[in-house]
């Protein structure tokens, strides 16, 4: 007899089913025990008659979370909150669980978030985590299939490179065989790359490291990366496009397989996005939040900090109907030596991020493609150009017109699902003071 999940079982009604997964909790009553049994579709309640006395010593010795293989009858329950349960004929103990859980599943008392990152596959066990890591998958296959059928090629860039591909902070340094090396801070300079040999569009989602010491909801040194970069765009209007359709395809996705249970686990109502998001210059939304009550608006040199993006998505949230929003034309001195100046004003960039509910989820560009210029650029940048002699390398023999993004995997789903820090939406979190599990 094969298995069958929690969630299978309306399937089965008056039939023997062989059902497995973790004892939750035990309920013992004068002429019944009751246990909840989790698996990763869901919990049902199993029924255990007293007359059966073999059967209810052997549960009296179960812990809780012990893995454990239920035989029984599928019947509709007689309760108000589940609709069906299991009598149990059987029971095993495929692996006896150890008392004292470091986390509390009753939620009588609090468990620390501290707590629950080192106990992290403990923490993973409820059904709400579980979801996370559903809709994860959901969101990141419509992106990808999104990619693939509208002709991107996927790339895997190296995660150890001779330099850094940024700006040179937030690096961690390597020993390579006696040579310095560092870990990859963004597959941004290899996706150029292929834009120099001809590949069109390419996308990548993999790691990236960041020696990022922040310690705010939004940071980690580890993260899972998505990126794409497009040839022969016309600007980073092209760019922004795109954008709009992978958030409106990913949404929908999840929206259509997992929406209800977002609901009822997290509270929250799935809105498929609207196109065009709204957009917005650097410089107009600095002077908006700056007259909706920024705290400290002369902080806001080019830039908008946490509280800056939280007022200016409220707004936009209140006045236009929407969750999202681009600012655009950052000034040059805020941005990387690669994005393009504008034509208009050679102070300001042809970049923008993507805010989503307050939070940056996109930062994007069209990039530089000329070799003379991004040499100008780079010095101009303090950069020492025998660091990134490789990269400039790309552009000595014709590169196009070009563009693309990066996004964080975890602030998008810590959007997504109204949750309060990356450290829910991380399989497993890292930052400066966590190395384990």
């Amino acid at each position: 007899m094969k298995r069958i999940l929690v969630e299978e079982l309306d399937h089965y009604l008056n039939q023997e089913v062989i059902i497995k997964g973790w004892l939750k909790r035990i309920r013992n009553l004068k002429a019944v025990m009751f246990i909840d049994l989790r698996d990763i579709s869901g919990d049902i309640q199993l029924l255990v008659l007293k007359d059966n006395e073999d059967l209810v010593t052997k549960v009296k010795n179960i812990t809780l979370e012990s893995v454990i293989s239920v035989k029984g009858m599928v019947n509709k329950s007689k309760g108000p909150i589940n609709k069906l349960e299991v009598v149990v004929n059987h029971i095993e103990v495929e692996c006896k669980a150890q008392n004292l859980i470091p986390i509390d599943f009753s939620g009588k008392t609090e468990t620390s978030a501290e707590v629950r990152l080192n106990w992290r596959y403990l923490d993973l066990r409820q059904q709400e985590k579980a979801l996370i890591f559903k809709v994860q998958t959901i969101f990141e296959h419509a992106i990808r299939k999104y990619f693939v059928s509208n002709d991107f090629i996927e790339i895997h860039s190296p995660k150890i490179t001779g330099a850094p591909t940024e700006s040179g902070a937030e690096v961690f340094e390597v020993d390579y065989f006696g040579t310095k090396a560092y870990l990859t801070q963004s597959p941004q300079f290899y996706k150029q790359m292929a834009m120099a040999a001809g590949f069109g569009k390419v996308f990548e989602i993999g790691p990236v490291f960041r020696a990022d010491r922040s310690h705010t909801t939004v940071h980690a040194t580890d993260f899972t990366g998505i990126d794409a970069e497009v040839s022969w765009i016309k600007s980073e209007e092209d760019i922004m496009v795109l954008q709009e359709e992978l958030f409106i395809e990913g949404i929908t996705k999840v929206k259509e397989k997992y929406g209800n249970q977002v609901k009822a686990l997290f509270n929250i109502e799935l809105v498929i996005p609207k196109r065009p998001f709204p957009r917005i210059k650097m410089a107009d939304a600095i002077t908006l939040v700056s007259a909706e009550g920024h705290s400290n608006p002369f902080n806001l040199e080019g830039d908008l900090d946490a509280e800056g993006q939280k007022i200016l998505s409220a707004y936009i949230k209140k006045h236009h109907q929407h969750e999202f929003v681009f600012i655009t034309d950052f000034p040059y001195t805020k941005r990387p030596f690669y994005h393009m100046k504008s034509e208009q004003d050679a102070l300001l960039t042809k970049s923008f991020d993507l805010l989503w509910n307050g939070v940056e989820i996109t930062t994007g560009s069209q990039r530089e493609h000329r070799y003379d210029v991004l040499v100008k650029q780079a010095l101009e940048k303090g950069l020492n150009l025998e660091t990134i002699n490789f990269y400039l390398d790309f552009f000595k023999y014709g590169c196009p017109p070009h563009g693309g993004f990066g996004s964080g995997l975890a602030r998008i789903l810590m959007v997504l699902l109204g949750l309060d820090s990356i450290r829910e939406t991380s399989y497993v979190f890292r930052n400066q003071k966590r190395l384990w599990p």
